[in-house]
């Protein structure tokens, strides 16, 4: 029976010793929670660090701990001291946490941390690789691992991999500065699905992966090599029933049943009608934009004094990374705002701040969610922001107020709540006024609205969507129309084409017998192709015909001297062997003139473009262009186009980082038809790699054994990986008929 894998930095096991004896209790975060249906209710198993280094494992306790995590259906990878150093808190960290969170400032790249990450990844990789069997589907998580789907892909390219990153994915402009950029791209790109929290986070991954790696992205399709992977958006909920029926069971607590904290907090509450609480929780991170949100809270003491002795701001900081410098200087800077503002304001019965620099059991953090009438949540910058839900889920008499900042990835799910921008204090000081005055009957309508949402899609359903997701993925090179080529049907085109009476192979030029260059007019055959082809026309049995768009210059200039047939110009001149040049079509050119200029303009828009004419057709080439402002470009220009060419007998045609005005009258299908014709053949063989190649594949026999080159959508039988991989092919049957 298959298999899911699930993959994490940590494994969702709290492992602590005491002595010479462990104790292990299950995590309780989101994560493990979202995975649970995964791994500890269907047949899954868990590969991660336990949390303890190889120096902390001695032989006293390594037995107990595999034990341990064997019985909790779970894999280790073990770690090192140094790699914990380097790979987490030195390269994840200092690194990648910084760059994703747009800190630029706060990165510190140096190269031995990189290859310190590198070989953590490998170790985890190896893991994965030893556990995996065929049909089992593993699901990789987060920053810490971008590298493993491509080192896992390379070893294991039939396993199905996932992957999400639970952190925002940084635009363009940030992402291209990191030195080591194609690295995490093509790591990345070793899943079959790719998971963000949100469409933004989607659409900066896509980017760069169109602007570095010069891929083909198309409708969030990523074109790969032989692959099509596919990138979306699920926003990660919480486990919603958990926190709403631990609020509801701790507004029903007897007096007695109350913690210090709840009834401390009730005799705040219960010194007048008017007092209202408001609640910040974080971890004590620089993205929360906890100064920001102090500085706001006392802009708001100033603009609206009315409040004072009347508004406290709870502010819970869990400590994070304290041996980093940058929290350290975040940990003074908060400890001095607090001071600074309590000094200021208060009074003798009353402070403004209630600060706790501190971890809260779950019970306490329920007693702040359900006594605060408004939670403050302000990132500057943050991937989903979780605590934003556990209040709203916690309001079980859908009272309260939201106030979120439109930086937060859960912004996107959450409109009903008051969004923000986090360095804007007018708007925060006022936001947080219209919280406080908000009517009940408009708290309700917005917190039934918030409920609604987050209770349909919690943490169980985020897992259960992306699983499904990457289920589909198996199935995804469908659309492709074609099937793969191998090993069977190279064996079956070899014994039908080697048996035949006489063959016809139709061999496109650009991008199938040689490859694309920056410079199109410079893409000659090399020596190489000239032994294959002269090779294959040797056998007796078989005709070859270089079918292009080319011109019959350019075919004459390379194959003249061979006896090959020759096609170009998409079919307008044809020459049979050594039978001089002949014009299939009669066709008008004035229009070249009339369209040129408009092509020029585009050019001077767009730098990277040029255009190229032929004697029968234009060609506007967008290889070398910023692949989104082309994409933009070329729709435009498609769009322009098609009001000039109306009522003419003139076609576009969309072929690789190219749009081509030719005339309709004339195709690659109608001349390969037309060398049929000519004589009796009994096989047809085609490959090309553009959509002007479609017209071949469509018109030809429907037994002709058609190839396309790459993986997009095609009309032919067969597709093949890339321009090598067809030099591979011809060359085999050059050698073996």
């Amino acid at each position: 029976m298959s298999k899911t894998i699930i993959v994490s930095n940590r494994l969702p096991l709290q492992i602590s010793r005491e002595g010479s004896e462990i104790e292990v209790k299950q995590s309780v975060g989101g994560l493990a929670t979202g995975m649970k249906s995964v791994h500890q209710d269907g047949n899954g198993i868990w590969i991660g660090w336990s949390g303890l280094t190889d120096e902390e494992i001695d032989v006293e306790i390594e037995s107990q701990v595999d034990e341990a995590i064997k019985k909790a259906k779970c894999e280790q990878v073990r770690l090192m001291q140094e790699d914990v150093d380097k790979y987490y808190l030195g390269f994840s960290n200092r690194v990648l946490w910084p760059l994703f969170h747009y800190f630029l400032e706060f990165t510190e790249f140096d190269h031995y941390s990189w290859q310190v990450y590198e070989s953590v990844n490998r170790k985890f990789a190896d893991v994965i690789i030893d556990q995996v069997e065929e049909g089992d589907m593993v699901w990789v998580h987060d920053y810490q691992l971008l590298l493993v789907p491509g080192m896992v892909k390379e070893a294991r390219p039939d396993i199905t991999i996932g992957f999400f990153l639970h952190i925002p994915f940084p635009s363009y402009e940030i992402f291209r500065t990191f030195p080591k950029r194609r690295e995490l791209l093509e790591g990345m790109l070793g899943a079959d699905l790719l998971g963000f929290h949100t469409y933004d986070y989607e659409r900066h991954f896509l980017s760069s992966v169109k602007r570095i790696l010069r891929k083909d992205v198309n409708f969030s399709k990523i074109t790969y090599g032989e692959r099509l992977i596919k990138v979306d958006s699920f926003p990660m909920g919480i486990d919603y029933d958990k926190f709403y029926n631990t609020a509801k069971e701790h507004q029903e607590q007897k007096e007695k049943e109350k913690s210090e904290l709840q009834r401390r907090l009730d005799t705040h509450l219960g010194t007048g009608d008017d007092i209202k609480m408001v609640l910040s929780i974080d971890r004590l991170d620089y993205t929360k934009g906890i100064p920001n949100r102090i500085r706001a809270f006392e802009y708001f003491l100033e603009k609206y004094p009315q409040y004072n002795e009347k508004i406290r701001l709870i502010m819970l900081a869990v400590p994070s990374r304290t041996s980093v410098p940058q929290y350290q200087r975040l940990k003074s800077e908060t400890d001095e705002l607090v001071g600074r503002i309590n000094g200021k304001f208060s009074t003798v019965s009353w402070t403004p701040i209630w600060y706790f620099y501190r971890t809260m059991p779950f019970d306490n953090l329920i007693d702040l969610y359900t006594s605060s009438d408004v939670a403050f949540i302000t990132p500057v910058r943050d991937g989903m922001n979780l605590v934003a839900k556990e209040y709203v889920a916690t309001r079980t008499k859908r009272d309260g107020v939201l106030i979120l900042s439109e930086m937060a990835g859960a912004a996107n799910e959450m409109n009903e709540a008051l969004l923000i921008n986090p360095n804007n204090f007018e708007q925060m000081a006022d936001s947080l006024k219209q919280a406080l005055e908000m009517p009940l009957e408009e708290q309700t309508q917005r917190m039934k609205h918030l409920q609604k949402r987050l209770s349909r899609y919690n943490v169980e359903k985020w897992g259960k969507e992306f699983m499904k997701a990457l289920v589909e993925t198996r199935n995804i090179a469908k659309v492709t129309q074609a099937e793969r080529m191998n090993d069977a049907i190279m064996d079956k085109m070899m014994k039908k084409i080697g048996s035949s009476k006489k063959t016809l192979m139709l061999l496109d030029h650009d991008g199938t017998l040689v490859g694309f260059t920056d410079q199109p007019q410079y893409a000659s055959p090399d020596k190489a192709l000239y032994e294959i082809l002269d090779k294959l026309q040797s056998h007796d049995n078989l005709d070859i015909a270089i079918v292009s768009g080319r011109s019959k210059d350019d075919l004459e200039k390379w194959y003249g001297e061979k006896n090959y047939h020759l096609i170009s110009d998409h079919g307008v001149w044809m020459k049979r062997g050594n039978e001089d040049w002949q014009m299939m079509e009669q066709l008008d050119t004035d229009w070249i003139n009339e369209i040129h200029p408009v092509l020029e303009t585009f050019v001077d828009r767009t730098p990277g473009t040029f255009i190229e004419q032929k004697n029968y057709s234009l060609a506007w080439h967008y290889r070398n262009a910023d692949p989104e402002m082309a994409q933009q470009r070329a729709i435009e220009l498609n769009t322009v186009l098609t009001s000039f060419i109306s009522n003419t007998d003139l076609s576009i045609i969309e072929g690789n980082k190219v749009l081509q005005i030719k005339s309709s009258k004339v195709n690659k299908g109608r001349a390969g038809n037309s060398l049929l014709g000519q004589m009796d053949y009994d096989e047809v063989f085609a490959i090309g790699d553009d959509w002007t190649d479609e017209f071949m594949f469509e018109e030809l026999p429907k037994d002709s054994f058609t190839i396309k080159v790459g993986i997009r959508k095609t009309k032919a039988r067969y597709f093949i990986k890339d321009q090598q991989q067809v030099r591979q092919l011809l060359r085999r049957f050059a050698n073996e008929l």
